[in-house]
């Protein structure tokens, strides 16, 4: 019989604190996010999500011109092909999960696309064009085609937060500030390091699979109520919850029967996500302007109560929740918003992958049994 070989290096459930690649696009220093080495509160104050893209695409700011000439390329891609649109309105929407909808919908469109399957940097620079344009199309279609409405289409002066608010509002001039504010939060979501989605991103970059093979991958891992639909979960406990004379006690119960609160806690951030403080400020002036400034108040009390209590203390999930509620976004759609914004991460990786690959094969420490011998099935107890 072999040797049985047992793996005795750094092992994890999780792969907790193992460095699984070299990377570039993003990074979590102590407390600090960075994109290609700016703070996400430097990019958040003074920059926007088209040019965040450009820099986690091509490592550097853009030039006036190179700006102007890539917000043009996005707006040129905005549309859907009608033949696509066509075949979205028979998929079924009502009654199904938004993220299993636009993850069928998204690897649909790789059929209108004639260089699908080359991962050429140059072909893959054009289709990321289209992606990360067609991304928010694609979410707004859902929400139209459920309700029975016809898609709306964008408009292409605008930039990928004014066509979303715009689209999703079935064709209503969205609010200025409102856009502004969406912009923000596309920014602060647009990459973190290596998380789920994005390992899920370059584990399928790695075989040499086509880049819409890697986003779809990376939908897949999004929709998981772990990892991108935790914004949704906080959402709907803020509304079970109900008051603010209800919420500490809500968190002692959760603590007691052990069960998890969503939105506080997070794998690399020990003292706060910065991401978080940034969307606390959004939640209290939106909260407010739209009359239900309990929300952001029963927040603070879990935030306070659970740091007090845990040392635990909120992600980017937990305010972004009462943002997009206050934005007037479908509960059910916070999540589909997170890949709108990450998906300009994800081809990031996907690219950087493609760069420098080679394909992930992992080894499993072995627990289970050995030297079992096979009997006939009529020998069997």
């Amino acid at each position: 019989m072999p040797e049985v070989q047992i793996f005795e290096g750094a092992i994890d459930k999780g792969l907790e604190g193992i460095v699984a690649c070299s990377t570039a696009v993003s990074s979590i220093q102590g407390n600090t996010l960075f994109y290609r080495g700016f703070t996400i509160e430097d990019l958040a104050a003074n920059s926007n999500f088209e040019e965040v893209t450009f820099l986690l695409w091509q490592d550097r700011l853009p030039s006036a011109s190179e700006f102007e000439k890539f917000k043009s390329e996005i707006a040129a891609e905005f549309s859907l092909p009608s033949g696509l649109i066509a075949a979205l309105k028979v998929l079924p929407a009502k009654g199904v999960h938004p993220m299993q909808w636009l993850r069928t919908a998204f690897s649909m469109m790789s059929h209108w696309d004639a260089e699908a399957n080359d991962i050429s940097p140059e072909s893959n620079a054009k289709k990321a064009i289209k992606m990360l344009a067609k991304m928010g199309s694609l979410v707004c279609a859902f929400e139209a085609i459920r309700n029975g409405k016809e898609v709306v289409t964008p408009k292409k002066d605008k930039s990928v937060a004014w066509n979303f608010m715009y689209m999703l509002g079935g064709g209503k001039e969205p609010n200025t500030e409102h856009v502004k504010i969406f912009d923000t939060c596309l920014i602060l979501h647009a990459d973190h390091e290596l998380n789920c989605s994005a390992f899920a991103t370059r584990v399928t970059s790695s075989s040499l699979s086509d880049m819409y093979s890697a986003i779809t991958s990376a939908l897949g891992a999004l929709k998981g109520p772990l990892h991108g639909g935790a914004n949704e979960q906080v959402m709907l406990m803020l509304k079970k919850i109900g008051t603010n004379e209800k919420a500490q006690q809500f968190v002692k119960d959760a603590l007691a029967a052990k069960e998890k609160v969503m939105g506080i806690g997070h794998r690399v951030y020990k003292d706060g996500d910065p991401r978080a403080a940034i969307l606390r400020k959004l939640s209290d002036k939106l909260t407010a302007a739209i009359g239900e400034h309990h929300l952001y108040e029963m927040s603070t009390l879990i935030d306070d109560t659970m740091n007090k209590e845990k040392g635990l203390m909120p992600n980017v999930d937990f305010y972004s929740a009462t943002v997009y509620y206050s934005l007037g976004i479908p509960i059910d759609i916070y999540t589909p918003i997170f890949a709108v914004s990450r998906i300009a991460g994800w081809i990031a990786h996907a690219n950087e992958q493609y760069a420098n690959n080679r394909i992930y094969r992992p080894r499993g420490k072995w627990t289970g049994k050995m030297g079992q011998k096979w009997t006939a099935l009529g020998s069997r107890g």
